[in-house]
């Protein structure tokens, strides 16, 4: 923040320098000192992303804006964060008329109109001024090489590749396969499924609009078969939920690849991902409301918008852009209805957050494994295990047992069971999980965390501790349950290693204190372990038992508390 001020105060500066020159030298008397605080509140206003109260500082002095190019970039940018973006091309084309546009960002927003209103020609010249004030080997280089090569598309419908961009360039081919409707366009979006490292997962609903666009419907719907019921993506459960409900008009409703616009809005949503994986979340927006300007029947993707207005803290732009969906919207509704209980969560507690979750659950017309796998977890966290039981229970019985998330399921009931000391039937859930996944390290931990807590199945605990630790060596909960383990084993030396390390990555754990103070005991290091006993007390996640527990050896020291 002190940089930022500093910075500011430099512009404002050299805009006094200037301004003061302009005024001996020119005729011009629109200047006045006295816009002065209104300039530097504006620039503060939008370096701290306040961009709404930026606007209204700026059209406070607009009759100067346009006389100052700086000032009037800042105005533009925040008018498209804002998601003003015709009234921000509006404002370029009067401030060309009289200055020569010499910013990127101004350049790709005249350019982005052209488009919109298919003046392929005009882009052309556009590009050419663009290219000018791009920065080489950044984003901006990027956007410029896609638009000129898909403005070439649109002139003479034949493809022009991108190459050198990697996945991004075989992205951007497909695409352009699918404007042609091009029989190779299936292959192509085949093909982004099939990468080895990230995830591509959103052109799968590209991939099935684009059978259902050629009334490949029982294709469209074995294809469908691939997407998990639990941990798609929103985009890939609604696109699911419309195959299986035969709703496949709704596809073209939102995308066409008969459309420029509809392509070009989809490479602007890329583009904001990109920005956006980059912790950029205002350059993110400003590459989204450009994408939602050109497809704004495509509202899904605002849910990009909510992600990064939760990420920088804006409630209110989060609940203002949450309110874009509807119950009509299936799975992007409950999304809705789950982040405004967050929200409510953080602010208002338990009982109104819960009360509010409540009320919209009774209206929620769509019926999904996922809300009840969310639910299962919500009162989990809550620590209502009897209701989170009955939530797993539902998602558990509306999905097939070979699917990937079958075995999660079962791990979380079965961890709501551990909690309820129903101990059989949590070792079942366990169990089965994992006879379905032997190698999944959480589930390996939880359960021989809880038998070594139950001091049963010592050996076998080890072993599978020590398997979950091969997979996952700086977590720190499978660390202090191989400490642990070493522990209950007499093994002081190994464990006092193992539940060091934990306490390093997790100092404030309770629990993790604890176990370290057991063990500086045992090594006759009677002062650390209360220090470490006291720290464990000092916690607010401590539970009532572990304080009991805790306040015994405090009192009468390790061996007689137990």
């Amino acid at each position: 923040m002190y940089f930022k001020i500093l910075r500011i105060l430099f512009i404002i500066i050299t805009f006094l320098y200037h301004s003061s020159a302009f005024s001996k030298t020119s005729e011009n008397q629109n200047f006045n000192h006295r816009y002065l605080s209104k300039y530097f509140s504006a620039l503060v206003s939008h370096e701290n992303g306040d961009n709404e109260l930026a606007i209204n500082y700026f059209n406070s002095t607009k009759s100067i804006l346009r006389d100052y190019p700086v000032y009037f970039d800042k105005y533009v940018n925040s008018l498209v964060i804002e998601n003003k973006v015709k009234e921000a091309i509006n404002q370029i084309k009067f401030f060309n008329s009289k200055n020569k546009i010499n910013n990127f960002q101004a350049n790709l927003l005249l350019t982005v109109d052209s488009l919109k209103n298919n003046k392929f020609n005009k882009v052309n010249d556009l590009l050419f001024d663009m290219e000018k004030v791009l920065i080489p080997s950044t984003y901006e280089q990027i956007i410029f090489q896609i638009l000129k090569s898909y403005n070439q598309l649109f002139l003479d419908k034949k493809i022009h590749e991108i190459n050198n961009y990697g996945k991004l360039s075989k992205i951007l081919l497909a695409f352009q396969y699918c404007y042609l409707e091009d029989e190779k366009t299936s292959k192509y979006f085949a093909d982004l499924l099939n990468f080895e490292s990230g995830d591509y997962s959103r052109y799968l609903f590209f991939y099935i609009s684009n059978l259902i666009s050629k009334n490949e419907f029982d294709t469209a719907k074995l294809v469908s078969l691939k997407i998990e019921p639990i941990t798609s993506t929103l985009l890939m459960l609604q696109t699911k939920s419309w195959v299986e409900n035969n709703n496949f008009d709704n596809f073209s409703k939102i995308f066409t690849c008969k459309s420029e616009n509809d392509i070009l809005a989809e490479i602007f949503f890329l583009i904001s991902n990109l920005y956006s994986s980059q912790e950029d979340y205002e350059m993110s927006n400003f590459y989204l409301n450009i994408s939602n300007y050109l497809n704004p029947k495509f509202k899904f993707n605002l849910s990009l918008a909510s992600e990064n207005f939760y990420l920088m803290n804006k409630d209110l732009d989060l609940k203002k852009t949450l309110k874009s969906f509807d119950n009509k919207d299936g799975i992007y509704y409950w999304y809705r209805i789950k982040k405004e209980f967050e929200i409510l969560k953080e602010t208002e507690g338990k009982e109104k957050s819960l009360s509010f979750l409540n009320t919209k659950l009774k209206n929620l017309k769509i019926q999904s494994p996922k809300i009840y796998f969310d639910l299962g977890n919500i009162y989990k966290g809550f620590k209502d295990y009897r209701k989170s039981i009955e939530n797993y229970n539902i998602a558990l019985n509306s999905i097939n047992k070979d699917s990937d998330s079958y075995a999660d399921i079962l791990y979380r009931r079965g961890g709501s069971y551990e909690r309820l000391k129903e101990f059989e039937r949590a070792d079942e859930d366990l169990l089965l999980a994992l006879k379905l996944n032997p190698d999944q390290p959480y589930v390996l931990n939880y359960l021989a965390y809880s038998w070594l807590e139950r001091k049963i199945n010592i050996d076998q605990s080890m072993q599978m501790l020590l398997k979950a630790y091969e997979q996952k060596q700086s977590d720190p909960y499978i660390i202090d349950s191989v400490g642990w383990a070493y522990y209950l084993t007499e093994d002081y030396d190994l464990a006092e290693k193992f539940l060091k390390n934990a306490l390093l990555i997790m100092p404030e754990d309770p629990i993790v204190n604890d176990h370290y103070g057991d063990v500086m005991w045992q090594l006759d290091m009677k002062l650390q372990a209360r220090y470490y006993w006291n720290a464990a007390l000092s916690s607010d996640e401590a539970e009532e038992k572990l304080i009991e527990d805790i306040n015994n050896k405090l009192l009468f020291g390790l061996k007689k508390s137990q």
